[in-house]
């Protein structure tokens, strides 16, 4: 029952973004008391929308309803036939029943389905295919993930999984808790945590993001950008408004992260971020990555924000980071019982 609801809700919202994308073209945006758009609160950046187009669609941009309603179709013949085969697939008899096991922690949180706009064939628009450029020749490819380690060289710029355990330095960015898996910038779609809050003053406009507590702040009004010799996790952000969209341009970069798709290195990234409310619960975020030296063009995508009718909590990574500590330790006991049974 849980996937049957989780794919019918993500067919219906799929059907009903047209519908918001229409009234968009009528809407007020509000103002803050400083004339601004009032782009504040929480936004949802969930989505099942891939980044990267499947090359089927070439430069299409958004399904059809044909083709939506035959993915329906699709996605629920096969919750039918999963549900079908469990119920025929009996092991134990005397088990408990199946519906009393609550199933992965994790499982709670995973919000792999968009509010909004989920017809989109891909997040990126530009290149127009849709799909990542090509790499430049040289640019450092680094891959990580939640399975064994990969080995490689330090500093690690991925943000799941390590290189070894031989000191936190060999870890993922994420799991050291120096920037979430989700917490950009850019913004982009993942598991859980998808959330963001916004606050303007102003001089200021203030990005919170949910995942390792980040606060961004954006500085307004032409103010001087840092010297280059100062750089930064986060980067540096300028913002200025063009009517109702928040603009912010992201430089100063550390050079520790990667830009985009496990490759180069964020030294010359240039990152500017679009923020245009359309509708009273739409927020479109829109952002571009010109990074010279990574890629050979830019890259634009489009990831649709939802209101969120609460508040975030304090996302305490490093004030609860057992995880890494226990890395540590479980190695170091691995390599004492061998260095005990003489390697054998």
């Amino acid at each position: 029952m849980r996937s049957r609801f989780f794919l019918s809700f993500s067919a219906l919202t799929a059907i009903f973004a047209v519908t918001a994308v229409q009234a968009a073209d009528t809407y007020d945006v509000p103002k803050t008391e400083w004339g601004q758009p009032d782009l504040q609160g929480v936004w949802n950046f969930s989505s099942n929308t891939p980044m990267q187009r499947p090359e089927r669609f070439g430069e299409q941009e958004f399904l059809t309803q044909e083709e939506i309603q035959a993915a329906i179709a699709r996605q629920t013949s096969s919750a039918a036939a999963a549900d079908a085969a469990a119920a025929e697939l009996v092991i134990d008899p005397d088990a408990p029943d199946a519906t009393d096991n609550p199933g992965g922690y994790n499982d709670f949180w995973i919000e792999a389905a968009g509010i909004g706009d989920t017809v989109r064939t891909s997040h990126i628009v530009y290149p127009l295919n849709g799909r990542a450029p090509a790499a430049v020749e040289g640019a450092a490819r680094q891959f990580g993930g939640l399975g064994p380690d990969i080995p490689g060289t330090r500093p690690v710029r991925y943000v799941v999984g390590g290189i070894a355990k031989d000191g936190p330095e060999d870890r993922g960015l994420s799991e050291r808790c120096i920037v979430g898996f989700n917490s950009g910038p850019p913004f982009t779609p993942s598991l859980y945590n998808n959330n963001v809050q916004i606050f303007q003053s102003k001089e200021t406009a203030v990005i919170l993001t949910e995942m390792i507590h980040d606060a961004r702040i954006v500085r307004l009004g032409g103010k001087p950008n840092l010297t280059d010799d100062i750089t930064l996790w986060s980067g540096d952000s300028r913002g200025w408004y063009e009517g109702d969209t928040l603009v912010v341009e992201t430089r100063n970069f550390n050079g520790l992260r990667q830009t985009f798709f496990a490759t180069g290195s964020n030294d010359d990234m240039v990152l500017t971020e679009r923020f245009t409310r359309v509708d009273f619960a739409t927020l479109n975020y829109e952002f571009t990555i010109d990074d010279p030296s990574t890629f050979t063009d830019k890259i634009t995508a489009i990831v649709p924000m939802t209101k969120v009718a609460g508040q975030l909590y304090e996302y305490a990574c490093h004030e609860g980071n057992y995880g890494m500590t226990n890395i540590m330790r479980g190695k170091r006991m691995e390599e004492r019982r061998e260095a005990e049974s003489g390697g054998q």
